[in-house]
């Protein structure tokens, strides 16, 4: 048990998976985090973030446009295999009895929402934890266009990467220094990103209803 205990805590801090795993450990956690059901809990924009600051301060010896390219193949194969995922298991899925991460009433949530908003939500979904994770998911639960879904999917990888990445690739390399508040960074992010998702659920209820 312990054991186990000290692999999730290894999972979940961005600093020593950069520092321990380099790109292979970074690419695959993206990978999984963006499409597999499990790995919602697993670290993202502050793992982006603080791999271009230790590219940009050279504690990670991988070229910015390796690094950008491999983050950005993960996010975008990582969504299609969860696309791929609800659009061939959707109706076992929503077959299932209620439970802790899927009820009916999320997924008709969602599909109206999907319906109205769709393209927008996949690219805004790339920013909020969790959501991250399930948006493709739903995606191929209510069978959307897959042409739309990858023009979109693309756009928002490529846009959540380049941001994310390139901005920490820049400070790490203007501002080495910033290497010694790698904790304040990753604080500072969840604190944002915790403060999205909430904001970001009640106005999605309150349009909806």
């Amino acid at each position: 048990m312990d054991q186990l205990l000290e692999f999730f805590r290894y999972l979940l801090n961005s600093e020593e998976i950069i520092r321990t795993g380099g790109l292979v450990l970074i690419t695959l956690i993206i990978l999984i985090e963006n499409g597999v059901i499990f790995g919602f809990f697993l670290p993202g924009d502050y793992l982006l973030f603080l791999s271009g600051v230790f590219a940009g301060t050279k504690l990670l010896a991988v070229p910015l446009w390796m690094l950008l390219l491999c983050i950005f193949g993960a996010a975008v194969v990582g969504s299609l295999i969860g696309y791929g995922t609800g659009y061939f298991f959707g109706a076992r899925i929503q077959n299932r009895p209620d439970g802790l991460l899927f009820k009916k009433k999320h997924i008709d949530t969602t599909r109206q929402y999907f319906e109205k908003y769709g393209s927008r939500t996949l690219i805004i979904a790339r920013f909020l934890p969790v959501v991250r994770t399930f948006a493709p998911l739903l995606s191929g639960i209510i069978h959307m266009n897959f042409s739309y879904f990858m023009l979109y999917n693309v756009l928002g990888g490529a846009i959540w990467v380049g941001s994310l990445v390139g901005g920490g690739y820049y400070f790490g390399e203007k501002f080495p220094w910033i290497i010694d508040y790698v904790h304040y960074i990753i604080l500072f992010f969840l604190a944002i990103t915790t403060f999205t998702v909430i904001r970001g659920f009640i106005n999605a209820r309150r349009e909806m209803q």
